[in-house]
């Protein structure tokens, strides 16, 4: 039934109808919302069996997430940014022990300096960890990911982080198609772990493993992401059968049948592009749009047929290593091989991403005047005052600070 929900909620809601019998939490903007509604859901009743447990902390949340999964209950617990570091060890533990929790990261900037926005710095973080990752670019596509990512979750022993941009889509209003109870029970079995722990039958889990298998041990872990790649777009495929509408999959192309230029992006920021694409496109120009629903696993075979013969490729993206460059950039590079590429770093920190930015990009592109690696709406007047204050002063302070400051001040061109 299409409603009027805030994305949050329908997340909630999702999640609540794939029946997870444990739900831990510890509250982090901007997922706290997600997590307040299924708590409210148990306590009234309506989501049960099911328990809900108050946690001390994100890795005590990630922690019991463990324990739960490993006795063989569904489990589900969510996070963002800082969070998700705090919690970072047992990410990859639960990885490692193959154990099929879902989480939803709220994308959200990791500090210093502290910021509370959207970018894609939390999920790179832990984009080795072992975890499948997924991007969702609307709330609907969002809703419909989480059943899904149980689905893929259960069928491969493997984690699942379904993420979406923190407050760009968890607090966003709007018509979700939320699935009924009866539409999630007929996708989405019962859970039936393949690992259970039995007082009566008493194992060991998580145990040290030393050189002569720990390689063999990642080695297996690397298959299970690779099994994904098959089963990730056969089960979006199901989920459109089933209920009419493309959700997930593993790339998402627009408009590339004849394209020169294809940009290519993850999360809600596509939205967006794909706007000023249909402009451009209005004006002659061959433009395309390549989203990346999986970018763990990644899909470098498709990327590979999606982007092969174009002119250029621009990847634009909300997360930046620092030394280096972009992050999905880099993937996107070894997929594609010889083709001109370039970085567009944008987003950061929540800054929004305009579609007047995006023209004077693209224009830019077109005329072969975008760098290798840029920054979409760089203040580089800030950059240049830092940069001064850097050669002449022996401690100038963090930059941060300095950078606010000069912000409050009027410009040297406008005083």
């Amino acid at each position: 039934m299409l409603r009027q929900i805030e994305g949050s909620h329908a997340i909630a809601e999702s999640v609540a109808r794939c029946r997870p019998e444990v739900v831990c939490a510890y509250p982090i903007s901007p997922q706290t919302h997600i997590i307040e509604a299924i708590g409210v859901m148990v306590k009234e009743g309506t989501l049960a069996p099911c328990e809900f447990i108050n946690v001390e902390s994100e890795f005590a949340a990630m922690s019991v997430s463990i324990g739960a999964s490993a006795a063989g209950a569904r489990a589900y617990t969510a996070t963002a940014s800082q969070g998700l570091l705090f919690m970072i060890e047992a990410v990859y533990n639960a990885a490692g022990l193959g154990l099929p929790i879902v989480m939803t990261l709220a994308n959200r900037a990791i500090g210093a300096p502290i910021n509370i926005w959207n970018d894609h710095s939390d999920a790179m973080a832990v984009r080795d960890s072992g975890w499948i990752q997924l991007f969702a670019e609307t709330n609907q596509e969002a809703a419909d990911l989480h059943v899904q990512a149980f689905r893929l979750a259960e069928e491969l022993s493997v984690p699942v982080m379904v993420c979406m941009d923190g407050f760009i889509l968890t607090h966003a209003v709007e018509g979700v198609d939320l699935l009924d109870q009866e539409q999630v029970d007929r996708f989405l079995p019962p859970y039936e772990p393949r690992q259970v722990l039995d007082p009566e039958d008493p194992v060991s889990i998580g145990a040290m493993v030393g050189p002569e298998a720990f390689e063999e041990v990642r080695y297996l872990a690397h298959l299970r992401q690779l099994d994904a790649l098959d089963r990730i777009p056969e089960i979006a495929a199901e989920f459109s059968e089933m209920f009419g509408r493309d959700s997930g999959g593993l790339v998402r192309p627009y408009r590339l049948e004849d394209a020169e230029t294809v940009i290519v992006a993850m999360g809600s920021v596509l939205g967006t592009i794909k706007d000023a694409v249909d402009e451009r496109r209005d004006a002659g120009e061959r433009l395309g749009v390549l989203g990346i629903t999986s970018f763990r696993p990644f899909p470098l075979e498709a990327v590979r047929q999606a982007l092969a013969g174009r002119e250029r490729v621009v990847v634009v993206e909300k997360a930046f290593s620092l030394g280096m460059g972009g992050v999905l950039a880099t993937d996107v590079a070894m997929a594609i091989g010889t083709t001109t590429l370039h970085t567009v770093v944008a987003g950061l920190g929540g800054r929004p991403i305009t579609r007047t930015a995006l023209l004077d990009m693209l224009e830019r592109a077109r005329t072969g005047r975008l760098a290798t690696l840029s920054f979409l709406d760089l203040d580089e007047g800030v950059i240049a005052r830092e940069r001064a204050r850097m050669a002449t002063v022996r401690r100038s302070g963090p930059f941060a600070e300095n950078v606010l400051r000069d912000l409050g001040r009027p410009r040297e061109d406008q005083a």
